[in-house]
């Protein structure tokens, strides 16, 4: 494999995979710092049972899915609840929105076609391709993954909608110290990239940095040094959201994906050398 990270040292925000994207970033001749930017992820079974019991009992008009694994979680518990059958008869009355080609896999598995997709893998591309569609009274049951979309929520609202929210799965902030290490590290250039691979981790960092008074200082070296990767389109929202512009995203939304991008973009770019 080519040597296209050689003397580039890469933190690796996500828990999820660090060990698989540590080897690749070695393989390509990098230094792997695993930088964990966000706690576990687990499932919140009594926010899926009562969300599932709510779709049930009371069917939405518009069901929208925002991720592949939170659609799979909450059949997983309707299964254990053997309600399975009735949920899925449920969303085949309901007009289905989903974010994400994940999303839409997940979906398709199940027999169900979206009326309603984004056309870039992000919330605003979802609200775009809601267009025409009116919501004016309408009842909507959204899923979510670990943490509200306050963006989609609001603009559900100012179009009239009830929303109701199902969030399956909780995300927990990291260790202080992790958070300062990897703070330190952008400030003072001890690393050449960070890789994210969650809104989440963009957004704990950042509000860690605002919290000690840092955040320009964060910024500013994303802008002079720093690469900020993202692993795809919906990260790289939630970075831009927080003053990131990420100068890597891979077309694939994979992590492997992003280790190889970011490869070629240090090939082109060699350490010291920017893109403007």
């Amino acid at each position: 494999m080519a040597q296209h990270l050689a003397g580039v040292r890469v933190a690796l925000t996500g828990p999820r995979k660090s060990k698989e994207m540590s080897l690749l970033v070695e393989k390509m001749g990098g230094i792997p710092l695993v930088r964990p930017a966000q706690g576990t992820v687990f499932l919140d079974d009594r926010n899926i049972r009562d969300g599932l019991v709510s779709w049930i009992s009371d069917p939405p008009d518009w069901a929208i899915f925002t991720t592949g694994m939170g659609l799979d979680a909450l059949f997983d518990m309707a299964e254990d609840m053997d309600v399975a059958g009735q949920l899925r008869n449920v969303l085949a009355e309901s007009c289905i929105a989903a974010r994400g080609y994940k999303t839409v896999n997940a979906l398709k598995k199940l027999k169900l076609t979206p009326l309603v997709r984004d056309d870039d893998g992000s919330t605003d591309g979802l609200i775009r391709e809601f267009g025409s569609h009116d919501l004016a009274g309408k009842k909507v049951m959204l899923q979510l993954h670990g943490e509200t979309a306050p963006k989609l929520v609001r603009w559900l609202e100012e179009q009239g909608a009830v929303v109701r929210q199902v969030l399956p799965y909780r995300h927990v902030p990291p260790e202080e110290a992790e958070l300062e290490q990897l703070l330190n590290e952008i400030i003072q250039h001890k690393l050449e990239a960070v890789a994210f691979t969650s809104g989440p981790q963009v957004r704990f960092l950042t509000e860690y940095a605002t919290s000690q008074g840092k955040l320009q200082q964060m910024l500013t070296a994303f802008k002079e040094g720093v690469v900020p990767a993202s692993v795809g389109k919906v990260t790289a929202n939630a970075m831009r959201e927080e003053g990131i512009e990420a100068l890597v995203v891979p077309e694939e939304e994979k992590m492997g994906a992003l280790i190889v991008e970011l490869g070629r973009y240090f090939a082109a770019n060699p350490v010291g050398v920017r893109e403007e």
